[in-house]
């Protein structure tokens, strides 16, 4: 990596010499410059407001760049080592999206773990491809789905040769890393392509002693949420490719979903971000890994709670673990992690990324501080003394390898009618039924549903889960294929 080049920006500095210029704005957005809003410039600033501008020759248009734009996603390739990235601003959803959308088309298939967000199988209902989950391997002490064998791989390329590609998740949001690199091996040789959902590894091009990151591990498509960990604005996002990849081809996919009046406040986000992390990246999550050990350690120390790491891995299922991960399994409390999530944030006013059935994610980045973390253990340990309970009658998982029976464009536009959710055992759902985040679907269209899933369901919602995906917006009636 050229470090030189690194330290450029070059659309924050187009930015900076359009607003120097005061040019008056006879084009969108309609606020010009704040001017006509002044309720939104005092909430944002003027400074904000200024910089929200529309695409203009110096600079550049994101769905089409030739200069600042073109430039700034040519240094991200360089920072993030892929042949070419694009920024996105339609979140990583747009990424994942473009991924599946570039490699394959209706009736192909390909190879995937069950435990994706809804975003792939979105994907899925715009293209019409068809799925061949690989159930993931669970771990029932702590409720989590694990990452992908290299054996379930195998079997599953050899039983469908036919195959486009092969998506990971990588890590999950708990962490858990497959063996990208002899996947993408696998892959390749059976000509297939490996794409990777890295939307919680973006610091993993940048951190030592940390997995592999997607491009080092010679993957094809990599989608990157930069937001996450990476330290740009909220929806903004990268897109990698691989030297196999067609990349103005890819191009022309994104521009089929993404929007053409891209913001220039995300686009300069990522900018500023991209150089953060190639200058300073190394340092940065040094100190972000060694907050999560600590963290862990004094987590473990409080009893009944579980903070895991690294001795989770077994070179297989769990090839590897991203130790900035600070997840915390909560069960052996009597409590499920949505109860902790919302006593954290209720009585304690500590936000977290998120809480299942089980476990708990504060999510670490480049912003955390000792402090911060002393106040999450402290609140952890109140909580333990004021609200531990027994466990009985407690769920120990929310995922439930489904039952396919017809793929996610099918289903989802097939006739359908509604259902009182204690009357669906036997039906095929239409619809998507999951607790966001993670945003990882407890049913998806396509797919059976069993009276165990009924069960998750109800207790999800009696544990406070945010239950998403129905038309209903009280998941009380589940929309399925009408007969």
């Amino acid at each position: 990596m050229n470090l030189e080049q690194q330290h450029k920006t070059p659309i924050v500095t187009a930015l900076q010499a359009v607003h120097a210029q005061r040019i008056v704005p006879f084009d969108v957005p309609g606020h010009k410059h704040g001017k006509g809003n002044p309720e939104l410039t005092r909430l944002l600033g003027e400074q904000c407001l200024r910089l929200d501008v529309n695409s203009m020759k110096p600079l550049d248009n994101l769905c089409h760049p030739v200069s600042v734009i073109r430039e700034a996603e040519e240094l991200a390739a360089e920072a993030f080592g892929a042949a070419a990235a694009y920024f996105m601003v339609n979140g990583t959803t747009s990424s994942v999206q473009a991924m599946i959308l570039s490699v394959c088309k209706k009736g192909e298939k390909i190879i995937l773990p069950r435990n994706v967000h809804r975003s792939v199988i979105n994907a899925l209902v715009l293209n019409g491809a068809v799925p061949v989950y690989i159930n993931p391997q669970l771990n029932r002490r702590l409720g989590i789905s694990l990452g992908m064998s290299l054996d379930d791989v195998r079997a599953a390329i050899l039983a469908n040769p036919e195959a486009k590609a092969i998506l990971v998740n990588n890590p999950t949001y708990y962490g858990i890393c497959s063996n990208l690199a002899a996947i993408a091996r696998l892959a390749h040789d059976h000509g297939m392509l490996l794409l990777v959902d890295e939307a919680h590894g973006t610091h993993l091009s940048f951190g030592e002693n940390l997995p592999l990151s997607a491009m080092a591990a010679d993957a094809d498509l990599a989608a990157v949420s930069m937001h996450k960990s990476g330290g740009s604005l909220t929806q903004s996002s990268l897109l990698l490719c691989g030297p196999r990849i067609n990349a103005d081809y890819v191009r022309q996919v994104i521009n089929l979903t993404q929007t053409t009046s891209g913001s220039y406040l995300l686009l300069a986000s990522l900018d500023l971000s991209r150089k953060t992390l190639a200058l300073n990246g190394r340092e940065i999550f040094a100190r972000v890994t060694e907050l999560a050990r600590y963290a862990r350690e004094e987590i473990n120390q409080i009893g009944d709670y579980y903070a895991y790491g690294a001795e989770l891995i077994d070179h297989d299922t769990v090839f590897d673990f991203d130790t900035t991960k600070l997840a915390v399994n909560t069960l052996e409390m009597g409590l499920a992690g949505i109860e902790v999530y919302s006593l954290l944030r209720d009585e304690y006013d500590i936000q977290i990324e998120f809480g299942d059935i089980g476990n708990i994610l504060a999510y670490l980045s480049m912003g955390d501080r000792i402090q911060d973390l002393e106040r999450l253990v402290s609140a952890l340990s109140e909580i333990r003394r004021r609200f531990r309970r027994d466990r009985a009658d407690m769920l120990d998982t929310e995922y439930i390898n489904p039952q396919v029976v017809m793929s996610p464009q099918e289903a989802f536009y097939a006739p359908k009618r509604a259902l009182a959710l204690a009357d669906c055992a036997g039906q095929v759902c239409s619809e998507f039924v999951m607790s966001y985040p993670p945003g990882i679907p407890i049913l998806a269209p396509g797919e059976a549903i069993t009276e165990e899933i009924i069960r998750t369901i109800v207790y999800s919602k009696a544990k406070g889960c945010q239950l998403t995906g129905t038309e209903d917006p009280d998941v009380t009636h589940i929309n399925v294929i009408a007969r």
